[in-house]
């Protein structure tokens, strides 16, 4: 066996042990091919890689979520995870692979286009697996199709009972094989079903500095009020609404000769930028949520560096 080969047995092996990646034989064995003819293994070595990637990657399938949400990793093992993958790809050679994410949304779906442009100029390395929306006329729907991305609609009568909705929805992101869950413009408040399938990777953005003017209409309540200062928050979404743990803030001075649709203008542009922002963060393995649920954020380590020249 040559020390290429070595490495990328350990690789797989340190990377891929205990995280379902894909959830059906088939896919884990598409996966190890694609890596056997990547790295030119044979016999024994080819051998070894196909039977590792079976047991790492063969996991949960839909509707079993609950089976598999008390030993699903939070957000600080799947950090872990995502850096030594950084490390196990630039041991390789090889470009850090993408970080799988879904988007929830309601609505026009500017976030999720600014997540496609980021992704497409390079900026951001994640790959949107699924696009869900609680409107079948959202144009969210429309902006995903147009860059080739898979969308799920749910019917009213699903969403009548907000449990099975979440239910479906957690069944499919597993199918889809995501490690983060982005609300971006999500008009619904998710539930133990998301929740539990993925504990504080949730990601939710928020149009004020919270944990001022939480809720719906928190532009206008805080133009309503008078402030100085507002700004954009992004936070993991928890069963609390609007009191997860705090990942970013940015602050927007608001300037006396504003309107309410000017500030809304002004915060949706931050969000534009400091979203990305954050899910880059995310697919660096930078963020890590302390005991007391509050949010740190590693520097760029050299690993990080390396892997954004590439």
């Amino acid at each position: 066996m040559s020390s290429k080969d070595a490495r990328a047995i350990e690789a797989l092996r340190r990377v891929q042990d205990g995280t379902a990646w894909v959830y059906n034989e088939a896919d884990a064995e598409r996966h190890a091919q694609e890596l056997i003819d990547e790295h030119r293994l044979t016999g024994e070595t080819a051998m070894d890689v196909c039977e590792s990637i079976k047991r790492a990657e063969i996991g949960a399938g839909p509707g079993t979520w609950k089976a598999e949400a008390e030993t699903n990793m939070d957000n600080n093992r799947v950090q872990e995870h995502i850096r030594e993958m950084h490390e196990a790809d630039l041991a390789l050679g090889d470009k850090p692979r993408p970080m799988p994410i879904a988007v929830l949304l309601s609505g026009s779906g500017t976030n999720l286009q600014a997540l496609i442009d980021r992704i497409a100029d390079g900026s951001l390395n994640a790959e949107i697996k699924l696009v869900v929306s609680s409107r079948p006329s959202a144009y969210g729907l429309k902006r995903a199709q147009a860059a080739g991305i898979p969308t799920l609609t749910l019917s009213k009568e699903i969403y009548a009972d907000p449990i099975v909705a979440d239910e479906v929805i957690a069944s499919e992101l597993w199918r889809a094989g995501v490690s983060y869950v982005v609300m971006a413009g999500y008009m619904r408040m998710v539930h133990e079903p998301l929740l539990a399938a993925f504990p504080d990777r949730v990601v939710n953005l928020h149009p004020a500095l919270l944990p001022s003017f939480t809720g719906a209409h928190a532009i206008r309540d805080a133009f309503d009020r008078g402030v100085k200062v507002t700004g954009v928050t992004v936070h993991f979404a928890n069963a609390a609404y609007d009191q997860g743990p705090i990942i970013a803030q940015r602050a927007l001075p608001v300037e006396e000769d504003w309107d309410v649709d000017t500030l809304e203008e002004h915060i949706h542009q931050i969000e534009h930028e400091l979203y990305p922002e954050v899910i880059q963060m995310l697919a660096d393995g930078r963020v890590h949520v302390n005991e007391d649920h509050t949010v740190s954020i590693a520097p760029t380590t050299q690993t990080v560096a390396a892997a954004s020249q590439q």
